[in-house]
């Protein structure tokens, strides 16, 4: 057994193997594979291992289509069989949301170039002659769909794994993970210690154990999971073809051939937790006993839609064990705490996403960054705040609504409250109706008689979120902006330490800021951030949220002077955004200060008291719109707000929620992070290249300078649809769709929303190949709704207001 190695992969299920052979693909030969029992222990081996490309996450559907086309190859390479059967799938909507989620995943494959469309019901029938096609309203096909073998496919990555230098060593269980003072890691096993520069969990139902030796929690739960495999069935029999694949969502169900009968598998309300303490160490190939009756009723709506299920009899049962993270996506990547600590773990689609993965893995750690933004499974979107209770209570909402559809915006109530502020009590008092960011509890909306609801058209709760749209445009709003991520770095290295993390050049009077992209490794927006110099020797950072784990990541890249200090403010301090033409003289009502434009111009900084308060106030508001930013500590948060909100009465001002000001922030043309801003694009596609000084050295800036001499991929642009179309549809674009210009497609939407002060349904997104002014079609529901590119912003175009 080697003693060194570049990376260490701790884990021989069918991920451990891909991330093996994908290190070894992109030029690192010195790597090893540690596994505690055989290859394919745990959960790998008893998977259904069905295959399918589309996802309503774009990148995601990107690598699942890299995953499938890839197993035939690596047969061809390795001489393994995967045992690869692509019969196609066969997409069924019951429902009407379930035909719009369809429709826009055809319409994301045209786009895209992957293979997926609708059939009518004479092809779906020939396709699949046991399906009773009766109450379904679309079908759609995936013709490279259908299911592999999941040790035949294991195998296949480790075999070339080998062929290009890995070494994989069975029957070794790791016992230790230590990290050295240089960052490098010592693994310890049964066997005997590797130095390594990488340690990668891919322990999968182990994940939460071998973390624990790092000294990290994983927010992870196994469950039980069943299906069964049926007898022969005559019909099947007497075929010369594999029938397809159903994926009948809607029933929770699903279903495809196994040998000659079918394997259907259920996903159950009444789902069962595992190994709730912990996996136990000598688990391996086994299988808990049968609990058919828990999908009875799964299974009865299959026999409707298949009636040949009911008339087989049941050949075996599977019940063994899955893991899951919160949000039933893979806790994924470096973990920002540590050096060189990269997870992998709570996969549920392996086999569909595997190859992809393992690339992905492969080259974080080569090349520094993914090609891809994969935020959406990157570990960092969870925090301490993910607690064992939390876990355990979405992880079962999770698997019990393993197949209802996740609608844009969507909230889901299951393990919430987890983190609330002072005022959490009074908004809920309110009518707030809370959604959750970074384990936060924030407003959404205020009414006490319209509830949440989610889906692909407008919801009840849209003429709500336009009132306050319009109160803001037209009087003022109070918007809680508590769960923006807020940090302090003070000390006399504070200015040249942020000079070195971001592109632009930080503030050199005290009291003003600037807004300052974050540069990825490979030249893209990694973030976006407001700097303020408070004095000489301090600054005030604001920036997302939800990244805020994720950030860490880029702080912890370049030293921080022993002499200064960069920290969270988040907890200790919360903040409001008043905003709107009568922001000033509300605010004037509670403060000495003047804020006379002359006195407090844009993007300036003071502290100054309201209502006897202390608070840092920043002339800078999302909404584009005339307003401030006013942070205070968190234990004056409800003193505040009680005073906004009395001193909003008599301007006709109140509470506004995230809901509301996605819409003024997209009146204005305004990027958001993770949306508009990713490391995926560059500085010139989203206006930020002149934020960029290249006249100084900062994190990245090589990556940024290369890529800032290319011209533009796609260009950032502001859409707005025809009113007709939106109005028959009663839906507005949302974040995802794609758009085509006389049947081509040039681009895609990353947000969209209505625009309640300009009677506008808008949509920023990426263009190429189009210019404003131009006609295009964006495909809200999947269908084309005509639009327009605009050459500006149709609130205040000029800055005007915001000036004011």
């Amino acid at each position: 057994m080697r003693t060194h190695a570049q990376a260490v992969v701790i884990g021989g299920g069918v991920i451990g193997c891909s991330i093996l052979y994908h290190l070894t693909k992109l030029g690192w030969s010195d790597v090893v594979l540690l596994e505690r029992d055989e290859l394919t222990s745990g959960s790998t081996w008893h998977a259904a291992a069905n295959i399918h490309g589309l996802h309503d996450s774009t990148n995601i559907s990107r690598i699942q289509h890299y995953t499938m086309n890839l197993y035939n190859a690596l047969e061809a390479e390795t001489g393994q069989s995967c045992g690869v059967f692509q019969p196609g799938s066969l997409y069924l909507a019951q429902t009407e949301q379930r035909e719009h989620q369809l429709r826009l995943q055809a319409a994301k494959a045209k786009l895209y170039g992957m293979n997926f469309h609708e059939v009518s019901r004479d092809e779906a029938e020939r396709l699949h002659p046991l399906v009773n096609f009766d109450g379904i309203r679309c079908i759609m096909w995936e013709p490279d769909g259908g299911n592999v073998d999941p040790s035949g496919v294991t195998n296949a990555y480790a075999t070339g794994a080998r062929q290009r230098g890995g070494e994989i060593i069975r029957f070794c269980p790791v016992t230790a993970t230590e990290q050295k003072p240089d960052g490098t890691w010592i693994v310890r096993t049964t066997k005997g210690d590797i130095k390594t520069e990488w340690v990668i969990n891919a322990a999968g139902l182990w994940g939460r154990e071998v973390a624990a030796l790092a000294g990290i929690e994983l927010p992870l739960q196994p469950t039980e999971h069943q299906y069964f495999v049926t007898e022969t069935i005559p019909e099947i029999a007497a075929m010369d073809r594999r029938l397809p694949s159903v994926a009948d969502r809607d029933g929770e169900y699903y279903l495809r051939q196994e040998g000659k009968g079918l394997l259907v598998g259920a996903y159950e309300k009444d789902y069962r937790l595992w190994a709730v303490d912990g996996t136990p160490q000598g688990f391996g190939h086994e299988l808990f006993a049968d609990d058919l009756e828990r999908i009875e009723d799964n299974m009865m709506r299959a026999i409707d839609r298949v009636p040949a299920v009911g008339e087989a009899g049941i050949k075996r049962v599977i019940n063994g064990p899955m893991i899951w993270s919160p949000d039933s996506n893979v806790l994924f990547g470096p973990v920002p705490e540590l050096r060189n600590y990269f997870c992998c773990n709570g996969i549920i689609p392996g086999f569909s996403q595997s190859g992809g993965m393992g690339q992905a893995v492969a080259e974080w750690i080569i090349e520094g960054e993914p090609k891809m933004d994969l935020f959406p499974w990157d570990m960092a979107r969870f925090g301490t705040w993910a607690s064992k209770a939390f876990t355990r209570a979405r992880v079962g909402d999770q698997y019990a609504n393993r197949f209802k559809i996740h609608f844009p915006g969507e909230e889901r109530d299951a393990g919430r409250p987890v983190r609330t502020r002072p005022v959490h009590e009074t908004q809920k008092a309110m009518g707030a109706v809370f959604g959750l960011n970074y384990g936060w509890e924030h407003p959404l909306y205020f009414s006490e008689d319209v509830a949440e609801s989610a889906g692909f058209t407008r919801q009840p709760w849209w003429d709500v979120v336009g009132r306050e749209a319009r109160m803001l445009r037209e009087a003022a709003g109070i918007i809680d902006i508590s769960n923006f991520a807020k940090y302090r770095c003070k000390g006399p290295g504070a200015e040249d330490y942020l000079n070195a993390v971001f592109a632009n050049r930080m503030p050199t009077a005290v009291g003003r800021s600037c807004l300052t992209p974050l540069i990825g490794v490979r030249g893209g927006i990694a973030g976006d951030f407001t700097v303020t110099r408070l004095a000489e020797d301090e600054f005030w950072i604001i920036g997302s949220g939800m990244a805020e784990r994720y950030h860490q990541r880029f702080f912890n890249a370049v030293p921080l002077p022993d002499d200064t200090s960069f920290a969270s403010q988040t907890v200790d301090m919360c903040g409001f955004n008043v905003a709107g033409p009568c922001a000033r003289a509300m605010l004037q009502r509670l403060t000495n200060t003047s804020l006379a434009t002359s006195d407090f111009p844009f993007m300036r900084s003071k502290w100054i008291e309201i209502s006897g308060i202390t608070c840092l106030a920043l002339r800078v508001s999302f909404t584009g719109d005339l307003g401030w930013e006013l942070h205070c500590k968190t234990e004056d948060q409800v003193r505040l707000y009680e005073a906004l909100l009395e001193a909003g009465t008599e301007f006709g001002a109140g509470p506004v929620g995230s809901r509301a000001l996605m819409s003024l922030r997209v009146e204005k043309g305004y990027g958001s992070w993770s949306r508009e801003y990713s490391p995926e694009y560059w500085p010139q596609e989203v206006g930020m290249d002149r934020l960029c000084k290249m006249d100084k050295e900062f994190l990245n800036k090589a990556a940024v300078s290369g890529v800032m001499q290319n011209d533009p991929r796609e260009t950032l642009m502001l859409i707005a649809l025809d009113e007709e179309d939106v109005t028959i549809s009663n839906a507005d674009a949302t974040g995802g769709e794609p758009i085509f210009k006389n049947g081509v497609g040039v681009g895609r939407v990353t947000s969209g929303a209505y625009g309640y002060s300009v009677g506008m349904s808008l949509a920023l997104g990426y263009i190429k190949g189009a210019e404003p002014g131009d006609t295009v079609e964006v495909m809200v529901l999947g269908k084309p709704h005509r639009a327009r590119i605009l050459h500006e912003p149709p609130f205040d175009p000029k800055g005007e207001k915001l000036r004011a």
